[in-house]
């Protein structure tokens, strides 16, 4: 559950766990870089009826939407996001999984909150761009996810 505080958490302790526990996957390799994307959108259907008495329109919530979220990480040798990108492809119908983001306490004991990512699978994986020239840069893969819905613990 998240816990509130008048000091703002801060971003760089996380946690991402791509395993679907209700299917029986317990182990992910590599951590992430980066998280980018936790969005979620309600769209509004405007209404006005013709003998109303004000000149403005009603707006009424309509259909929400989460948007694509992108993970970012060191290429390690896992094939674990390739082997699920690779199921999606296949046209395999139970590729779909709940992937949980957790945000951790500057202690890495508390859990400060954590977003469930309901139905990701993944629709776009970029490979690291390769330079001979410098040398110093980590090798880093991204994986888009589409995400059905998002909720907040």
């Amino acid at each position: 559950m998240a816990q509130y505080r008048e000091t703002p958490y801060g971003v760089f302790n996380y946690l991402v766990d791509l395993s679907d526990s209700d299917a029986g996957e317990t182990e992910i390799a590599g951590g992430f870089s980066e998280v980018s994307g936790l969005n979620m959108e309600i769209t509004v259907a405007e209404y006005r009826a013709g003998n109303h008495k004000s000149n403005y329109v009603t707006k009424v919530p309509a259909i929400h939407k989460s948007g694509d979220i992108t993970l970012k990480r060191g290429v390690i040798g896992a094939e674990n996001l390739y082997n699920w990108l690779d199921q999606v492809r296949s046209g395999d119908v139970t590729a779909k999984r709940n992937v949980v983001i957790k945000l951790m306490s500057e202690n890495h004991g508390e859990l400060a909150v954590q977003w469930k990512l309901i139905n990701a699978m993944p629709i776009k994986w970029t490979g690291p761009t390769l330079t001979a020239k410098g040398g110093s840069d980590v090798a880093i893969e991204e994986l888009v996810l589409a995400v059905e819905h998002i909720t907040q613990d």
